[in-house]
């Protein structure tokens, strides 16, 4: 197959696979912003275990992958060498924060609109403008001489397999399926020792995200992957931003799907796998939410909560970009590669979306 066929190959792949995300996110009311507030708020567990389901998937999926020399983590932009710790720690709590300010993080707003919220379309334009900025503009300049700076370089890729090889002499592959069976296995174990953790929603919601993760890194890192781009010579991931092996992230990609509509025009600009994953989740939310009926308009409350949703959003692009990723982009993709940033920046969201949930807290007891 030619490389531009193989491309749009990919493309339509990964977009369906979005599709599938978004649809199952909707159904399931899949949520990592709200996984975390129903513990603090009312302590249910139930979609904490949906997510570490989806998270024990992705690891399982990807590991085995990896084991079957598929694919590289270090092909990835999670595993390399460099670790920005101080970018993944800032950058996780700068985005679990506003994503409790913004009512969900970006594959929440995504699904959101799918379902109706203008609210979340006015987040998608903060946080892909703010995730612009942090990419290239002015909190660029200020990311890199910052939080960047402050790196540790690895004598090999920071996952968690490479890791163990360099240390034991090991292949790599064998240490894939080691730990990656161990760390996936503990987790299911974790999910499924309670009832809610064995309920059909959750595991169709765990299961179902999780393969989608597994099936776009199998897209990006396997089906498009040629040895030699006969444009260039050399070998490429086909249709990626970063020209390496990616799977689903919802940050930079809102980002470069703002900068694709704004020039669409220019013949330069062409369809990534991170712009039509991002219209796919939508798409997939959609076509459940008008199907169950539950398809709603939805805006403001008042100039507050506009205010709210407005820098919830801007922090989240912040945050992203500077950690790397969010929930889903370091808290599930990056988290399947075992990575340690990838790990620095999970806990981070986590603490941040707490402090965001204490901080909702405190605003309304100063109301009453």
């Amino acid at each position: 197959m030619e490389v531009a066929a193989l491309a749009r190959t990919v493309l339509w792949a990964s977009f369906g696979l979005a599709v599938a995300f978004g649809f199952i996110a909707q159904r399931t009311h899949y949520c990592t912003m709200g996984a975390v507030g129903d513990i603090v708020n009312i302590g249910d567990w139930t979609r904490m275990r949906m997510w570490v389901l989806s998270i024990a998937v992705a690891i399982l999926g990807f590991n085995a992958m990896v084991g079957l020399g598929w694919v590289k983590a270090s092909d990835s932009l999670y595993a390399a060498p460099r670790l920005v710790w101080l970018s993944n720690l800032v950058g996780g709590l700068l985005f679990g924060f506003g994503m409790v300010l913004a009512s969900g993080c970006g594959s929440k707003t995504l699904v959101r609109i799918g379902g109706g919220s203008l609210k979340s379309v006015v987040v998608f334009l903060a946080l892909g403008l703010s995730a612009y900025a942090t990419l290239r503009g002015i909190t660029a300049v200020l990311r890199v001489n910052t939080v960047d700076a402050a790196a540790v370089t690895l004598s090999t890729s920071q996952d968690l397999p490479s890791i163990a090889a360099a240390a034991t002499g090991q292949p790599v592959t064998n240490m894939a399926w080691l730990l990656g069976a161990l760390i996936g296995l503990a987790l299911i174990a974790w999910v499924v020792r309670r009832p809610e953790g064995r309920q059909p929603m959750t595991l169709v919601a765990g299961i179902g995200i999780g393969l989608t993760v597994v099936g776009v890194w199998w897209v990006s890192g396997r089906l498009g992957f040629v040895p030699e781009d006969p444009r260039t010579l050399e070998p490429a991931f086909l249709a990626t931003n970063s020209m390496r092996m990616e799977s689903l992230t919802f940050v930079a990609p809102v980002a470069y799907t703002l900068d694709w509509l704004l020039y669409f025009s220019d013949a330069s600009k062409l369809l990534t796998l991170g712009i039509v994953t991002t219209a796919g989740v939508i798409v997939g939310s959609a076509v459940d939410a008008v199907a169950s009926g539950r398809f709603r308009w939805e805006g403001f409350r008042d100039a507050e909560d506009t205010a709210n949703h407005l820098v919830g959003g801007t922090l989240m692009g912040v945050g992203g970009v500077t950690a790397m990723g969010c929930t889903i982009g370091q808290g599930l993709t990056g988290v399947s590669t075992l990575s340690i940033g990838s790990f620095i920046a999970l806990a981070a969201l986590i603490a941040g979306a707490v402090a965001g949930l204490r901080y909702q807290t405190w605003r309304i007891e100063r109301q009453v």
